[in-house]
C-alpha cells in the first residue's frame, strides 16, 4: 500500500516550534498516585518556568486497564492542584486530538512509514505479549525479520495477523543522554525487537509516546526512572525518522521506605486519599514538589512555597537521581503549617464541614469553634475528636478536677464553682471579654490564681482534660444558659464525693 507523503508533510507543518512545550500524558485508571502528581507537577513547572506550553493529554490505548469517570478524576485533580493546562482534550488546540485512541490512524501510518524504511518489520508470529514482558523473546530467533518485503506484504494482503515490530540493529552502540542521569550507552545486541503497533491496529505506549510528543511538538519530557531501559529504543525511532530527540528528564521513584516503592495496591493513599485524609492540596502540592527536587541558590534552604514561586525557582538541575521516601509525618508538619498560614476566614471555610461533623447544634458558632482549632490542628480531620464535647457533655470522672499545676483537688474545684455560678448568673453580657474579666477578679477576690479558678471552670464546661480553647472561650461558645447547667453538673459531681 503505498503512502501519502504529503500527509506526513502536513503532519509536520501543523507542529508548533514556540519555544518549550511540555506534557502530562496519564493513563485514565482512577486515580493519582504520588508519583504521577510529583511527574505532573514538574512537567507544568518546566512549560511555566520557561514561558512555554503545557499540553495534557491522555493515553488510553490500555484498553483493559480504562476506569469509568477516571478522565474527569485526572481534570478534577490537575485542576485543584492548579496545574492548568494551554492544551488538552476540554480545551483543543493546534495538534489535536489529545486523546490517543481518536489518535490510532496515526500510528498505523507511521508504524508503514518505518517499515517502508527498513526500521521496522512486519511480524506474524504468535508471541503473546506476556511472553514479551517476562524477556522470553528472542529477536535473532524471529524468522519474520528476514522475509522480504514481498514475502511480508503477500502475508498482509491474505489477511495474516500481524504486529508490527522496531528493527533494531545488530550492531554498534546507542546512547542516550538524560538531563538528571547524563549519558547512557547501551550495546544494540541488548536490545529486543520491541512491539510498535498491536494486532488490533492500537499502538504500544512506548510507539505511542515518540508519535505523539514529535506531533505534538513536545521538548521536554519528564518521566519515571524505571523508563530509562527503554530510552534508548526511542532515540533510535527518533533516529529512524530523522526527527529531533526532546530533553528527557528521568526521575527516581517515591518510595514508602528504604526497600518498597509507593504503590497503591499496598495501600499507600493517592492524591485523593491524601485530602480526605484531611490534607490541603496546597501542603500536597509543596510536599510532592521537594521529593526529589530542591531549590538551589538563594532557597536553597527554604522549604515553604506557592504554586507561582514554584514556578518562579523550579530548575531541572535541583532534580536528584536518588530515590526520595515519602514521609507522612513531614507531610503533616507542612500541612500544618498551611492551616496556620491562613486567614481566620480561609481557615473556617476549610474547617467548617469538619466541625458540623462533631457540632450539629445550629445555635453554636462555627466560627468562634475554628478560632479555637487554628493553632491547634495539623490534618483537618483532627477536627471533630476535638469537639465531641459540645453538642452534649461526656460522662467524666471527679477525678479530672485534680490538677497539681493548676493546684486543684475535688474540694477546691468545688468552692471554685460555689463562687464561679453566681458570678457568672449575674453578667450582664455574655461575650469573651465579660465571662474573662468577671472570672479574674473573682479569682482576686478568692485570693487564688487564675488557673485554680479556671481548671475547675473548664473540666465543667467540657468534661475533658484537653480541649481546644479554655475556660473563657468555651464559656463563650456554649452560651449562658448551657455553661451554668454544665457548672451544676460537675458541683453536683463533686458533691457526691
Amino acid at each position: 500500500m503505498a503512502l501519502d507523503m504529503k500527509w506526513f508533510d502536513e503532519m509536520e507543518a501543523r507542529i508548533p516550534h514556540d519555544g518549550v512545550r511540555t506534557r502530562f500524558a496519564p493513563s485514565p485508571t482512577g486515580y493519582m498516585h504520588v508519583g504521577n502528581l510529583r511527574t505532573a507537577l514538574y512537567t507544568w513547572l518546566i512549560a511555566r518556568h520557561a514561558g512555554g506550553k503545557f499540553l495534557l493529554r491522555i493515553e488510553d490505548t490500555d484498553q483493559g486497564r480504562l476506569v469509568e469517570d477516571a478522565v474527569e478524576v485526572i481534570y478534577s485533580t490537575m485542576r485543584k492542584c492548579g496545574l492548568t493546562w494551554d492544551e488538552g482534550p476540554d480545551v483543543g488546540g493546534p495538534v489535536g486530538p489529545y486523546i490517543q485512541t481518536e489518535r490510532r490512524d496515526f500510528y498505523g501510518k507511521y508504524a508503514q512509514l518505518l517499515v517502508e524504511k527498513g526500521f521496522a518489520y512486519y511480524c506474524f508470529c504468535e508471541k503473546t505479549e506476556s511472553e514479551e514482558d517476562a524477556g522470553d523473546f528472542d529477536r535473532g530467533e524471529d524468522p519474520c525479520r528476514s522475509l522480504s518485503p514481498q514475502e511480508a506484504q503477500a502475508k498482509v494482503d491474505a489477511g495474516v495477523p500481524y504486529v508490527i515490530r522496531q528493527k533494531i540493529p545488530h550492531e554498534g552502540s546507542t546512547t542516550f543522554s538524560d538531563a538528571v542521569f547524563g549519558d547512557i550507552t547501551v550495546e544494540n545486541a541488548t536490545l529486543d525487537d520491541q512491539v510498535l503497533l498491536k494486532s488490533d491496529g492500537l499502538p504500544t505506549y512506548n510507539f505511542a509516546n515518540v508519535i505523539d510528543d514529535h506531533l505534538m511538538g513536545i521538548t521536554h519530557v519528564v518521566r519515571g526512572s524505571e523508563y530509562l531501559s527503554s530510552a534508548p529504543k526511542y532515540n533510535l525511532l527518533y533516529q529512524s525518522f530523522g526527527w529531533e530527540v526532546p530533553t528527557y528528564i528521568h526521575c527516581s521513584p517515591v518510595m514508602r521506605d528504604q526497600h518498597n516503592k509507593m504503590s497503591k495496591r499496598k495501600g499507600d493513599p493517592s492524591y485523593e486519599d491524601l485530602l480526605s485524609m484531611g490534607y490541603l492540596s496546597e501542603a500536597v502540592v509543596n510536599y510532592v514538589t521537594l521529593l526529589g527536587w530542591s531549590p538551589r541558590g538563594a532557597y536553597a534552604e527554604r522549604e515553604f512555597f506557592t504554586l507561582q514561586e514554584l514556578a518562579e525557582v523550579f530548575d531541572i538541575g535541583g532534580i536528584s537521581k536518588s530515590p526520595a521516601i515519602f514521609d507522612m509525618e513531614k507531610l503533616t508538619y507542612f500541612n500544618a503549617h498551611y492551616l496556620r498560614s491562613m486567614t481566620p476566614e480561609q481557615f473556617h471555610a476549610v474547617a467548617e464541614p469538619y466541625i458540623r461533623q462533631a457540632v450539629k447544634n445550629p445555635a453554636l458558632d462555627t466560627r468562634a469553634i475554628a478560632a479555637l482549632l487554628q493553632a491547634r490542628c495539623e490534618r483537618l480531620t483532627d477536627i471533630p475528636e476535638k469537639l465531641d464535647f459540645f453538642d452534649a457533655l461526656p460522662e467524666y470522672d471527679a477525678g479530672l478536677y485534680t490538677n497539681k499545676k493548676s493546684k486543684t483537688n475535688p474540694e477546691v474545684s468545688r468552692n471554685m464553682l460555689e463562687a464561679a455560678l453566681p458570678a457568672l448568673e449575674a453578667l450582664p453580657e455574655w461575650n469573651n471579654d465579660a465571662i474573662h474579666g468577671a472570672l479574674v477578679s473573682l479569682a482576686e477576690s478568692l485570693g487564688v490564681k487564675n488557673a485554680t479558678l479556671m481548671w475547675p471552670v473548664r473540666i465543667a464546661a467540657a468534661g475533658k482534660a484537653v480541649t481546644p480553647g479554655g475556660a473563657v472561650e468555651l464559656c463563650c461558645i456554649l452560651g449562658r444558659e448551657e455553661t451554668l447547667r454544665r457548672l451544676r453538673c460537675g458541683l453536683e459531681l463533686l458533691s457526691a464525693q
